[in-house]
C-alpha cells in the first residue's frame, strides 16, 4: 500500500493491461485513445476519470490589471515550453484589450526568460522531433509579433504570440501543445461566449477581469472540465477539487 507499481510500455502491453479489473483508470492523452480506455473499463464497470486536452480558452476583458493579467497568462501558456494539457491554448479579448496586452506579454516573456528565451535555464523545449515539426507548422497560421524563432536540432520554439488570426487556421483547430499563443479578437464577453461555445468543451476555462460579475457570467455561461478566474493553471494544486474533462477534453 506504500508504493505503485509503474509499467513502461506501448500499446501492446497497455492493451494487455487493460484487461484486467482495476479499481480506478486515470488517462491522460488523445480522445481516440481516450475511447478504447472507456470501452475497455466497461467490460468491468471500472471507473474512470479521462483528461484529453482540447484547445482551452482564456477570456481576457477590458477591464483588469493589463500586467498581472500578461505575467499569469506568459507563465500559464509557455511553462514547459507549452506542454500541458491545462495550458491556456488560446485568447479571447477585444482589440483594445490586445494592444495593451502585446506589449505586457512581450515585457513578461523577457522577465521570465531573458532577452533571449533559447539562453535561458529555464524554459524548455519540445518533446519529441514529431512533435516539433507539429508546432512549427502551426507557426504560418495567422502573423507573428512576437517570438517565432525556431531551431530544429535543439528542438527550439521561442515564446511566440500570433494575431490577426481566422477560426479556420490550422493554430485554432488542435491543442497546440507548444509555446504559442494565438490572439483571437473579439467585440465583448458575450461574443467570447458564443465562441466557447461553439467548439467542443474544453479541459479547462480562463477568464480575467477586475469585475466579479464577468468572470462569474463566463463560468455560469460555459461548460468545461474546469474553470479558474483571475489566474492559470493554479486550480489543479487543490487537491480538494475534482480534475478531469467534459465530451472530448
Amino acid at each position: 500500500q506504500d508504493c505503485f507499481a509503474v509499467v513502461t510500455a506501448g500499446v501492446q502491453e497497455t492493451t494487455r493491461l487493460l484487461e484486467n479489473k482495476f479499481d480506478y483508470i486515470f488517462y491522460t492523452g488523445t480522445p481516440s485513445v481516450g475511447k478504447i480506455v472507456m470501452a475497455a473499463a466497461a467490460k468491468h464497470l471500472t471507473p474512470v476519470t479521462l483528461e484529453l486536452g482540447g484547445k482551452n480558452p482564456c477570456y481576457v476583458s477590458d477591464t483588469c490589471d493589463v500586467q498581472n493579467v500578461a505575467r499569469r497568462v506568459a507563465w500559464g501558456r509557455f511553462f514547459n515550453a507549452g506542454q500541458t494539457c491545462i495550458a491556456p491554448d488560446y485568447v479571447l479579448c477585444s482589440v483594445e484589450m490586445q494592444e495593451k496586452l502585446l506589449p505586457a506579454l512581450r515585457k513578461a516573456i523577457t522577465d521570465f526568460y531573458g532577452p533571449n528565451p533559447q539562453e535561458s535555464p529555464d524554459f524548455g523545449r519540445i518533446v519529441g522531433d514529431k512533435h516539433f515539426q507539429r508546432v512549427q507548422t502551426l507557426l504560418h497560421s495567422g502573423r507573428v509579433v512576437i517570438g517565432g524563432q525556431t531551431d530544429e536540432e535543439e528542438r527550439y520554439i521561442a515564446p511566440t504570440v500570433l494575431v490577426d488570426l481566422q477560426p479556420s487556421d490550422p493554430v485554432m483547430q488542435e491543442e497546440i501543445f507548444g509555446p504559442i499563443l494565438p490572439i483571437v479578437i473579439v467585440a465583448n464577453v458575450d461574443e467570447a461566449i458564443d465562441f466557447i461555445n461553439s467548439r467542443e468543451r474544453p479541459l479547462v476555462v480562463y477568464a480575467f477581469s477586475s469585475d466579479d460579475k464577468v468572470v462569474n457570467q463566463v463560468l455560469e455561461r460555459t461548460s468545461s472540465g474546469g474553470f479558474c478566474g483571475n489566474d492559470t493553471l493554479m486550480h489543479v494544486t487543490l487537491t480538494s477539487l475534482p480534475f478531469g474533462g467534459i465530451g472530448r477534453s
